[in-house]
């Protein structure tokens, strides 16, 4: 991987054909990839739980990309990233603070989901002033009611998945019925359109690590969450088992003037199901 910028010419809005890069500081190598035009204000994706950049699906990110610059990457101890999984959703926070301001930015637009919308909470509760608008997808706040029963949850479904040879998203994303099942097995074969410098997996250890981390959040004193006055989209399915999707409504009602959209018959993965119409969504809100 290298750190040069592709020419204007070679203009990528496709993620399955963004170049890796990598940036080093304070002694961690940040592995991250860019699209669409540079210039303004970027886009920065913040994946989640056991994810690398490889488990962004191309149909959020490619309609972005083709007037925003995005740049997806991995934190520490993450795919193609070094260093280690730290255990509190504040020190990934921290992590995403160095990543980014070693790119040089001042002002970014947070997409978030899940685990990374928590550490965008943090980030944008620490740094308010580097964060101009936040999408928060399948997530929910510091202290939230029953996230720190994911871990039961993600186990107890890494299992049936592994019953089935299937991948553990098709269960802990989507509704195992016939609206669920279909569109579960659409996203996981998008995941896999590029074929070219892809992340390794995540270990055991840091997977453990984001567990004990999420939990830790889950079981926290709750964030002032009124300080946060950037605008704000959150969305999720109706039927979130990972992160409850009252949760989502509770972030709502706490982030003053937020939006909410919340998608029928879906699960966690209620964004990538109805990516269609949640992608225009996102790119109107995400637009200058």
């Amino acid at each position: 991987m290298d750190n040069t910028n592709t020419p204007k010419e070679f203009l990528v809005t496709s993620y399955a054909k963004a170049p890796a890069s990598a940036i080093t500081a304070r002694g961690i190598t940040y592995a991250y990839r860019e699209l669409g035009p540079k210039g303004g204000i970027p886009v920065v994706f913040f994946v989640h739980l056991a994810a690398t950049m490889d488990n962004w699906d191309p149909r959020i990110i490619d309609p972005i990309a083709k007037n925003r610059h995005v740049i997806t990457f991995d934190l520490p101890g993450v795919g193609a990233s070094t260093g280690h999984v730290p255990d509190s959703i504040e020190a990934m926070a921290d992590d995403a603070y160095t990543f980014i301001n070693a790119l040089g930015f001042d002002k970014i637009d947070v997409f978030a989901f899940s685990l990374g919308g928590m550490i965008a909470q943090d980030l944008a509760l620490k740094h308010p002033n580097l964060v101009r608008k936040l999408v928060l997808t399948g997530t929910g706040p510091r202290g939230g009611k029953d996230i720190d029963r994911v871990v039961g949850t993600t186990y107890r479904d890494i299992f049936r998945a592994t019953l089935t040879r299937s991948d553990p998203k098709e269960f802990l994303f989507f509704n195992r019925n016939s609206t669920g099942k279909p569109a579960a097995k659409a996203f996981i074969k998008r995941l896999k359109e590029r074929t070219v410098d892809r992340d390794k997996p995540i270990s055991t250890l840091a997977f453990q690590t984001q567990l004990r981390a999420i939990q830790k959040f889950g079981r926290s004193a709750p964030a002032d969450l009124s300080t946060l006055t950037h605008p704000t989209l959150i969305a999720n399915g109706d039927n979130d088992r990972m992160v409850p999707s009252v949760l989502s409504e509770d972030l709502h009602r706490r982030i003053e003037g937020s939006e909410l959209i919340i998608y029928p018959d879906s699960g966690h993965g209620g964004i990538f199901q109805y990516h269609a119409k949640f992608a225009p969504a996102a790119v109107e809100f995400l637009t200058p």
